[in-house]
């Protein structure tokens, strides 16, 4: 069966609920905090609790932050492809979450941030593998520098998949541009998408991107030929488009609208189950619309070690096939 290769960070959420974000210099109480393994965590939970063989290749350290990661990927069942990294802890993120479910992160970066090409080419992959590139990934230079050089050398029996991260709002094109060119799947949020097409826009003045008013339809001629673009878009439609050369028209795949609790990893676990749903043989529409049911039920729940199960999938699904958007 396919793997999940993880290339990406697990750290510590440090989750706060409040009611709205303070002014400058302001203060406010939270109505709720915890703290729980998060970042990668959460696709990895997803894909595993859905039946897929999941391999975490990321950097575990030790100190308080690392206890909690390695707790969590054992109770998971998600093996760690890298001894534990000693006398180095892992980092945190903030996520505040706000009344309408909205989240705003801030991330302090530990030993994750110094995995490089030097633990890449230790990686084995096996053909029909899933590789998981985060763009998170990319906001330190061993990272970044590391993926360049790695991601050319994987073998096209295995599939590329880019999570490009809030961070490419933040990040010169040029940094990003090498996970678009080995990519064959990117799934991004609405303005994570709008950041990618206005960087390229502004990179390359006579872009044949220009040609497409979608935005799914132009991500994916980012892209090369035969690798698929999604754009998920909160309780929205998601949108759908492969490049293969041929006039090109998005495919819009209902969602399951809910009333959200906590969006925080919802992105993640739609991620995990979509890579699970193809690993299992489902084509991309079907896997599409098995992940937004996913990251429906994900946001019904707080925390992050909240993902569905298999089954509670298949149920959600069945029961709500006559009520999508």
């Amino acid at each position: 069966m396919p793997r999940l290769i993880h290339t990406g960070s697990v750290i510590v959420d440090r989750i706060m609920h409040i009611k709205h974000l303070p002014e400058p210099g302001g203060d406010i109480v939270a109505t709720a905090s915890y703290e729980a393994a998060g970042g990668a965590m959460n696709s990895l939970l997803a894909a595993a609790r859905d039946g897929m063989e999941t391999i975490y290749c990321g950097l575990v350290g030790s100190g308080s932050n690392a206890n909690i990661i390695s707790e969590a990927l054992t109770q998971a069942g998600i093996t760690t492809y890298f001894p534990t990294v000693a006398d180095e802890d892992n980092g945190y993120c903030v996520a505040l979450i706000d009344e309408h479910a909205e989240r705003t992160f801030i991330t302090s970066v530990g030993v994750e941030g110094r995995f490089s090409i030097t633990h890449l080419k230790e990686i084995k992959i096996l053909a029909g593998d899933f590789v998981y590139v985060s763009g998170y990934s990319l906001a330190t230079p061993e990272n970044a520098e590391g993926l360049a050089t790695w991601l050319p050398r994987i073998p096209p029996s295995a599939t590329v998949f880019v999570d490009p991260s809030p961070l490419v709002a933040e990040l010169p094109f040029s940094i990003y541009a090498p996970l678009l060119a080995r990519c064959d799947i990117l799934s991004a949020n609405e303005r994570e998408a709008a950041a990618i097409i206005a960087a390229h826009r502004k990179n390359n003045q006579h872009s044949a991107a220009d040609e497409y008013p979608n935005a799914a339809v132009t991500l994916s001629s980012l892209l090369p030929q035969g690798s698929w673009a999604i754009i998920r878009n909160g309780s929205k439609p998601t949108q759908l488009c492969k490049n293969d050369g041929m006039p090109k028209q998005a495919q819009s795949i209902p969602t399951y609208p809910q009333h959200a609790v906590d969006t925080n990893g919802c992105g993640d676990v739609h991620a995990g189950v979509l890579l699970s749903s193809l690993s299992s043989g489902l084509d991309m529409e079907e896997a599409v619309k098995r992940a937004n049911a996913a990251a429906a039920i994900k946001a019904t729940r707080s925390g992050p070690d909240s993902a569905p199960t298999h089954e509670e999938i298949d149920m959600f699904v069945q029961k709500n096939m006559h009520n999508q958007a």
